[in-house]
């Protein structure tokens, strides 16, 4: 029995490998492409006008802060440095217990306000706003815990612009990266309800005053596959995605949304626990009934820079949170899947994160243990080993040097060779354990979905160090 489950395991591993690998490849393809015209159009773009223009439209930054007293100021700091007219600073604490208020008020001498508040989305209680009127840009308000989506939907009732941006508190934003977002809502004659930009790992890097004044590479392994993963999700598929309009998930920690449409949907949603993802299919499925035009597009350029888990405990919570998160959307929108009234998305790109994204993680982690002890007892023989091997880890090296290659070519971030040949050299290290860990703490997000567990697990942030890199040896 044993010998013949194992025959019928290989056959479902193969035909997933293949499918997975050509689907892969055919999105780096497309996004290879997409991101180098971008990147023509991104060189000769005079930003510049925009910043100048007066009918770039004005935007909240709404910056949800739970516990976050080690980061806040410097992410505070960096809006305030960037370089956009007529942005309004929103950090929404949602309850901390730690000292998260305390850092802002000393920090930017801000005190205690009266202001109206109107509840246009449903939201926690609030507690306090807190103001300083030498910085009319900047408010703070504290409302009791109730989540991310709450403080989200707190932050939105009181954004007085047509447009919002969503910031995590523990991100830096590069100076001209609000423009870059703006821009395809500027350009475009439909109406454009979201805008997405590139996360980048901020850990090694130097920080002075919410800036990065030196980019550089963290010194754990653990840390530089990170940053070779987060480089292959950003520049890997995401621009296919976009280029075929079919694009399903935009990061929450840099988001430009229309602030109407986001409230015609009911606001952010506690129903998952990446409200980021669910507002994407929410705002897809609401305005494809109303038949209105619209776009939601992801932008290869504007940078924020953010701080990544530097253990594994605090990264089996985060990738255990977004892959629940993610089984939570797709089961949520289900008919949406091979569905043609949603156009590309419906029938491209639900399909693939539903099968290949949401639950495809469960096969390879299966996949890891099971093919071993398949060939190991004789059920696969020593060619169909090693193509398994090829497809499960020297297929995905190639994928992830392939993306390092294409940020050297058209962002170029990381400012020497030397810092490139580290990537490389990571871009097969990641695929020689580090891969098979995430897709085991993946699969535990599944089964969580299925076990019905919805809690949120809070990664614990540990600050990043200012002097970059070479100052410590974590």
């Amino acid at each position: 029995f044993l010998f013949h489950f194992l025959e019928y395991a290989n056959v479902v591993f193969l035909v997933y490998f293949l499918v997975a690998n050509a689907v892969y490849t055919l999105l780096m393809c497309l996004s290879l492409y997409a991101v180098s015209l971008h990147s023509k159009f991104a060189a000769e773009k005079p930003y510049g006008d925009m910043a100048d223009s007066p009918i770039t439209p004005p935007i909240t930054l709404i910056v949800p802060a739970y516990n976050e007293e080690k980061a806040i100021v410097d992410t505070v700091l960096s809006l305030r440095n960037l370089n956009y007219p007529g942005m309004e600073i929103l950090v929404v604490d949602d309850g901390s217990n730690d000292g998260t208020i305390e850092q802002l008020v000393e920090r930017f001498r801000l005190r205690r306000v009266d202001v109206i508040y109107r509840e246009a989305l449903k939201t926690s209680p609030v507690k306090a706003f807190y103001h300083n009127p030498e910085m009319q840009e900047l408010l703070v308000m504290s409302v009791e815990h109730g989540g991310k989506s709450r403080a989200l939907n707190a932050g939105i009732n009181m954004a007085r612009s047509p447009y919002f941006c969503t910031v995590d508190a523990d991100s830096i934003v590069e100076k001209d990266a609000l423009l870059r977002l703006m821009a395809p809502v500027v350009q475009s004659t439909q109406n454009t309800v979201v805008s997405g930009g590139v996360v980048r790992i901020a850990n090694g890097c130097g920080i002075s005053h919410g800036i990065i004044t030196k980019i550089d590479l963290a010194q754990s392994w653990l840390e530089r596959c990170q940053t070779v993963e987060y480089i292959r999700t950003f520049l890997f598929g995401r621009p296919g995605w976009n280029a075929l309009n079919a694009t399903f998930i935009t990061s929450g920690a840099f988001c430009l949304l229309h602030k109407n449409s986001v409230i015609e949907v009911g606001g952010f949603s506690g129903e998952t626990v990446t409200e980021d993802i669910d507002m994407i299919a929410s705002l897809r499925r609401y305005l494809t009934d109303k038949k209105r035009e619209y776009r939601i597009v992801f932008i290869a350029d504007p940078i924020c820079w953010t701080e990544a888990p530097r253990t594994i405990k605090m990264l089996a919570r985060q990738r255990r949170r977004w892959q629940l998160g993610l089984t939570q959307t797709v089961m949520k929108n289900f008919d949406m899947i091979f569905n043609p009234r949603f156009g590309s998305m419906g029938l491209l790109s639900m399909p693939f994160h539903a099968y290949l994204e949401a639950l495809g993680c469960v096969v390879e982690a299966f996949g890891t243990f099971l093919i071993p002890i398949s060939y190991f007892l004789g059920a696969m023989p020593l060619p169909t080993f090693e193509l398994f091997m090829f497809l499960a880890v020297g297929y995905g090296t190639l994928l992830s040097m392939g993306s390092v290659v294409m940020e050297e070519l058209t962002l170029r971030r990381y400012p020497t060779w030397k810092h490139v040949a580290v990537l490389m050299s990571y871009a097969v290290i990641e695929n020689l354990g580090y891969r098979q860990m995430i897709n085991l703490f993946r699969a535990h997000g599944v089964l969580q979905y299925f076990t019905g567990r919805k809690r949120w697990e809070a990664v614990q942030h540990k600050g990043i160090d200012p002097r970059g890199a070479t100052a410590h040896g974590d």
